[in-house]
């Protein structure tokens, strides 16, 4: 059946992925489409606030892997962003079978449902050239037509794919037909893509019929098709988030959109437009585009440089220092420091290899660890304890807890704290501290109306995070 849905359009947004080669500051836990790379917002939040015009679009599907789930759910709350459907991914199976439950999803609520399929982790410049762009796209989508967004490219870039624009579609307003696709090619072939004036950049953004795609599917990837659907059918919903069955979704092969279906069909289309687009794949790309003293060095955080030309420098939370060089990238985190050549950027994803290898936990989590009722940050770590910051968020509270190992110290520097410890509920004001015995029943809430800050001294023999025997949970972590 179809409802007041029809005539708008179902954004999908797509945020699973790791971002690897934006190390240190993007890390498997927290990865780049989460982070505030380029200004107040994080690019996932930038990417919703694309789509938030609900007389056009209906509030989004967002996709994204179980252990951001409570991160996408923070951020779209802070953005007034109430009605999302939060699709929790099991596993990553690349974005062919993420965009196929979404779509059938869609089809729920709207048998004539077109789906708009964005990548949460991109730079838009100019938002409004997209909706323009999709606008004219809508018709052929609406018609069946599978269609791509093309961007006019203003270099030869090994790092992206093309699309070679065919003859334009008789009446349409600025729709192609799409030749073929042509991936990341080397640095000869780009160049002759960019000078023959018919390629354009694969966006990775993508409109189309939901029951199109889906037939499509079925027909060149039956697998994915037939997963996705147990899936979701087998799906759960809690509270905030609609999970996949993890059996069913295991089953799908792992396959992009471009490789699935829309390189093997012959009708598709492409729109071109100028988006001031950039994917952020490397430290060398959001060089390019960010904001450039008069030496061409893009400086951010607590930066002093004395002869350093056409550099990316970052520094989160200490001073970084440069002196004599140029072309690099030297990024500085609570944790670790990266320091590589610009034209070397996309060679980073090696070393978080190397560091999942050697089983380093810089590889996935920073030094600041969110969960969905705040973050915790290490401190001090030695034999036997360790010392950790802790912020609760306004009106969140931690699971009713104990451990077998360790004993805790909590002193309250910010807010004033709620604390269960066995069978006594008190409050704890700024300045004000208490212990919990090994083995003790405890929780800590926040009522009030701004951050709770508190500083926890853990002693015990063993400290790992895994120590945690949860009695009761509000985010279904028992």
């Amino acid at each position: 059946m179809t409802t007041d849905r029809q005539d708008k359009i179902q954004p999908v947004i797509l945020s699973g992925g790791a971002g690897t080669r934006l190390w240190p500051q993007s890390r498997e836990l927290y990865p780049k489409q989460l982070l505030a790379l380029l200004d107040e917002y994080s690019l996932l939040q930038m990417t919703a606030q694309r789509v938030l015009d609900f007389d056009r679009f209906t509030a989004p599907i967002v996709v994204c892997n179980h252990e951001h789930r409570f991160i996408v759910a923070e951020q779209l709350r802070e953005i007034g962003v109430e009605q999302a459907i939060i699709m929790v991914e099991p596993e990553g199976r690349n974005t062919a079978p993420a965009a196929a439950a979404a779509a059938e999803l869609a089809l729920k609520s709207d048998n004539d449902a077109v789906i708009l399929i964005l990548p949460s982790d991109h730079a838009i410049d100019k938002p409004g050239h997209l909706m323009d762009a999709v606008a004219r796209g809508e018709a052929t989508a609406r018609a069946g037509g599978l269609v791509a967004f093309g961007i006019a490219p203003d270099r030869a870039e090994t790092g992206y794919g093309y699309l070679h624009r065919g003859e334009l579609v008789s009446g349409s307003d600025g729709v192609f037909h799409l030749r073929r696709f042509v991936e990341k090619p080397d640095r000869k072939t780009a160049e002759e893509l960019v000078a023959d004036g018919h390629h354009l950049w694969n966006a990775g953004i993508f409109l189309f019929s939901a029951q199109r795609y889906l037939s499509e599917l079925a027909q060149l990837e039956p697998e994915i098709a037939a997963a996705t659907s147990a899936a979701l059918r087998e799906a759960r919903q809690d509270i905030d988030f609609l999970w996949l069955d993890p059996d069913e979704f295991s089953k799908s092969p792992s396959n992009s959109i471009d490789y699935a279906v829309m390189e093997r069909i012959d009708d598709a289309f492409i729109v071109e437009t100028d988006l001031g687009w950039n994917d952020l794949g490397s430290w060398q790309s959001l060089w390019q585009i960010g904001p450039k003293d008069e030496n061409g060095n893009v400086l951010t955080g607590d930066v002093i440089v004395q002869g350093v030309t056409r550099s990316y420098i970052h520094a989160s939370g200490q001073l970084v220092t440069a002196t004599g060089i140029d072309n690099m990238a030297v990024v500085a985190t609570g944790d670790a420091v990266l320091v590589v050549p610009l034209e070397r950027a996309q060679d980073v994803k090696s070393i978080v290899e190397r560091l999942k290898t050697d089983e380093r936990p810089e590889a996935s989590v920073h030094s600041r660890v969110y969960r969905p009722w705040g973050y915790y940050q290490g401190i001090d770590l030695d034999t036997n304890f360790q010392v950790k910051r802790i912020a609760v968020y306004p009106g969140r509270r931690l699971s009713l807890q104990k451990h077998a190992h360790r004993a805790e110290h909590w002193i309250v520097v910010e807010g004033t704290a709620i604390v269960t410890c066995d069978d006594e509920t008190f409050e704890l004001d700024k300045n004000q501290s208490t212990f919990i015995p090994l083995g003790a029943v405890h929780r800590l809430e926040n009522r009030g109306p701004g951050l709770l800050k508190l500083i926890e001294v853990q002693s015990g023999d063993y400290l790992g995070e895994d120590d945690i025997v949860r009695l009761e949970d509000a985010y279904g972590r028992t």
